[in-house]
């Protein structure tokens, strides 16, 4: 069976995925992906085609190098004009972050027939809403747990930077557990929040660094799939296998 090969490159890391058919083979999580690495999954693999989804800005310059070491297969970048197995309404699709696309068709791929929020906990938070007959009706971005704490010390003039993880009570009862429940507890309302505007029965899906801690604190039950994208970019080309 011939094997595919996705990279999401993210704002801190790469996750790298092969798959066979809808079987990961390989997974692993790299803080700099280059040449030498995409040379040893293509001695140990040979995947057939490649899949990049990158919101890192560098993508010509990974293009150009997975091009010279996959010289021979079909590599592709996620872009708002690759086919997909799902509809997206969004008004400005060419603005659309690629890795949201790829979150959505894996979410779809999981799910498809029920109504979805799709939240990436990550450096940003998305919260996107794919609907049970597969369109991708939009969503909205905020900051993450990290850049919320840096952004309430960078612009003020005594609070202090705090450590995203650690003891995270409802209401803080000191400075550090201030910032770092308020920072905690106010993505978990949001996500609480987008979920109850969606019709009863629509899944939960979370993905992203901060995903299964947030699961464990909702109150609500939640699909935690980390390789989300990863599954979205797998689905994306076997999609185009068959057109």
């Amino acid at each position: 069976m011939q094997k595919n090969l996705t990279i999401d490159r993210g704002n801190t890391a790469t996750k790298v995925v092969v798959w066979e058919g809808r079987r990961a083979i390989y997974r692993n999580t790299y803080p700099r992906f280059s040449c030498v690495e995409a040379s040893s999954l293509r001695d140990r693999y040979m995947p057939g085609n490649v899949m990049l989804c990158s919101v890192a800005g560098d993508d010509e310059e990974v293009m150009a190098m997975l091009s010279d070491v996959f010289a021979g297969t079909r590599v592709g970048l996620l872009t708002s004009e690759t086919p997909l197995p799902i509809a997206v309404d969004y008004q400005t699709p060419a603005t659309l972050g690629s890795d949201r696309i790829a979150a959505a068709v894996g979410g779809w791929t999981l799910h498809h027939g029920h109504d979805m929020l799709i939240v990436d906990v990550g450096t940003a938070v998305t919260y996107d809403v794919v609907t049970a007959d597969g369109h991708f009706v939009g969503g909205n971005i905020a900051p993450g747990v990290g850049m919320r704490l840096k952004a309430l010390h960078q612009f003020t003039a005594r609070l202090p930077l705090v450590e995203s993880k650690g003891e995270t009570p409802a209401f803080g009862v000191t400075t550090e557990t201030a910032l770092r429940s308020g920072a905690v507890n106010g993505v978990i309302a949001e996500i609480l929040f987008y979920h109850s505007r969606l019709q009863p029965g629509a899944k939960l899906i979370l993905t992203g660094g901060w995903g299964s801690d947030m699961a464990e604190m909702l109150p609500v039950k939640a699909t935690v799939k980390p390789c989300l994208v990863s599954i979205g970019l797998n689905s994306i080309l076997t999609y185009n296998e068959t057109k």
